[in-house]
C-alpha cells in the first residue's frame, strides 16, 4: 500500500475510538506515527462542480500551488478535474512540473512570471506562462527558441491597483501587441487580481473591473482578442458575477473553505465542504492532581484532579504555539477540551477534565469533525488573528496524507 494512501475507518461518535481491528494510523503502511492529514477527494470534485454550475459558461481554473494549500497539489488535481477544471494554476514552474511528472495533461498556468532561468522548464513541460515584464517576454522568447518545438501559451497580467505583480495598462498593451504579433508564442489569455473581492460592497473591486475592461476593450478594439480572460478568485467566482469574464480561478473554495468570514453567509459559499482533516491519537494518559502545572513554563495550572492525554503532534507540524494563548481546542472522546499548556515541538497536551475514560489510541481531531463537534481551518484563524489559507499552508509535509 503506497503512502498516504489509505481508506480509513470511522472514530465513535460517543468515544472517538476507531472501530474495527486496527486504528487509522497502523493501516497506512510506511509510518508508524499516529499522526496525519486525512484529505477527502470526493468532497474536492464535489466542490469544483459546484463552482463549476454557479459560474457557467466560465471555465474553471483550479488553484493548486502550495501543495495544493497543504492538501496534496496531484492529487487535488485530479480530483479538480473530475469535477469540471479545465485548467490548473500554481505559483511555481516547479510545481508545474510536478504535475506534469505525475502524468497531468491539463492546461497549467503559472500565476506568477516566471524567472528567466525557469522559462526552460515552462516550455519543456508545455506549461501557461504569466507575463508581465518586458524582461519576461524576452526571456520566454528565447527559452521557446530553443525548446523543443510549438507555441508556449501566454496569459499577460494588468495591474488594476493591487499593486503586487502585474503592468501598467501601456506596457499591458504594448505586449499585448508584441505577443499578438508572434510567431513564437500563442496569446491565450488576460488576466488580473481583485484585492477585497471577500469584502462585499468595497467599491474598490468594481473599480479594478473597470479598470481591466477598459484595457481589455482597448486590445479588442485593435483587433487582439484573447479567448480566456479572467480577474476571479475564490471570492469574486462566489459572490461577484461580473467577474467571471471566461475564466475563474477558485483556490481556497477548492478546499471547501469560505474565502473570508464576510462571505461565508452566502449561498454559494455555504455550499461548500471542507476537505482537510488533522488528526492524531493519543499517545499517553494519565491523571494529574489539582494545582499541578502542565507543559514548559508550567504556565497551565490543573484546576481540579484531571485527565491529562499526549498527543503527538506539535508546533513542527504545523500547530501553532499561540493557539494555547487563545483558547485552542482539540476534540476527544465526543468532546470539545482545551489544549493544556505550551505547544512543543512535537506533542501537545490536552486536558480531558475529571473522570475522562480517554486513553491511549483514542482519535483526537485538531480539524475537522467527531460526532457532532467540529473545528475548522477558520475557528483557528479567527483566534489566531490570521486566515484560513495560512492555518492550511502551515501544515508541515512530515505530517502523512491519507487520501479518502
Amino acid at each position: 500500500m503506497a503512502l498516504g494512501c489509505a481508506e480509513v475507518s470511522r472514530p465513535s461518535p460517543a468515544t472517538g475510538r476507531s472501530q474495527g481491528d486496527l486504528a487509522p494510523a497502523r493501516r497506512v503502511a510506511g509510518w508508524l506515527r499516529p499522526a496525519w492529514l486525512e484529505v477527502d477527494l470526493a468532497r474536492v470534485t464535489a466542490n469544483v462542480a459546484h463552482i463549476a454550475r454557479v459560474v457557467a459558461p466560465a471555465r474553471v481554473c483550479a488553484v493548486v500551488k502550495a501543495d495544493g494549500y497543504g492538501h496534496g497539489a496531484v492529487q487535488v488535481a485530479r480530483a479538480a478535474i473530475e469535477g469540471g477544471a479545465s485548467y490548473l494554476g500554481v505559483a511555481l514552474a516547479e510545481e508545474g512540473h510536478e504535475l506534469r511528472q505525475a502524468g497531468i495533461t491539463t492546461p497549467v498556468l503559472v500565476l506568477s512570471e516566471p524567472p528567466a532561468q525557469a522559462m526552460r522548464l515552462v516550455v519543456e513541460d508545455g506549461l501557461t506562462a504569466s507575463i508581465y515584464t518586458e524582461r519576461g517576454l524576452a526571456a520566454l522568447v528565447d527559452a521557446a527558441r530553443s525548446g523543443p518545438g510549438g507555441r508556449p501559451r501566454v496569459h499577460l497580467k494588468l495591474d488594476t491597483g493591487m499593486h503586487r505583480v502585474g503592468a501598467d495598462e501601456g506596457t499591458f498593451l504594448d505586449l499585448a501587441r508584441r505577443v499578438a504579433s508572434s510567431s513564437e508564442l500563442h496569446l491565450e489569455g488576460v488576466f488580473t487580481h481583485l484585492a477585497v473581492a471577500d469584502e462585499p460592497g468595497n467599491d474598490y473591486t468594481p473599480a479594478q473591473l473597470e479598470r481591466f475592461g477598459r484595457a481589455v476593450g482597448r486590445l479588442r478594439s485593435e483587433g487582439v482578442d484573447p479567448p480566456l480572460v479572467h480577474a476571479a478568485n475564490s471570492a469574486a467566482a462566489l459572490c461577484h458575477p461580473g467577474a467571471r469574464f471566461s475564466m475563474v480561478r477558485p483556490g481556497i473554495a477548492v478546499y471547501g473553505l469560505a474565502p473570508g468570514p464576510l462571505v461565508a453567509g452566502r449561498p454559494e459559499v455555504g455550499a461548500l465542504q471542507p476537505v482537510l482533516s488533522l488528526k492524531a491519537e493519543v499517545s499517553f494518559a494519565k491523571q494529574v492532581g489539582a494545582g499541578e502545572r502542565v507543559s514548559y513554563g508550567l504556565r497551565y495550572e490543573v484546576a481540579e484532579r484531571s485527565v491529562i492525554a499526549t498527543v503527538p503532534l506539535g508546533y513542527a507540524d504545523g500547530v501553532p504555539p499561540r493557539l494555547v494563548v487563545v483558547g485552542g481546542e482539540v476534540l476527544v472522546g465526543g468532546g470539545r477540551r482545551p489544549i493544556a499548556g505550551t505547544v512543543t515541538m512535537d506533542q501537545i497536551m490536552v486536558d480531558c477534565g475529571p473522570g475522562s475514560t480517554v486513553r491511549a489510541g483514542d482519535e483526537v481531531v485538531l480539524l475537522g469533525r467527531q460526532g457532532d463537534q467540529e473545528v475548522t481551518a477558520w475557528d483557528w484563524a479567527s483566534r489566531l488573528g490570521t486566515i484560513a489559507y495560512e492555518v492550511t499552508c502551515g501544515l508541515s509535509p512530515r505530517l502523512p496524507r491519507v487520501y479518502v
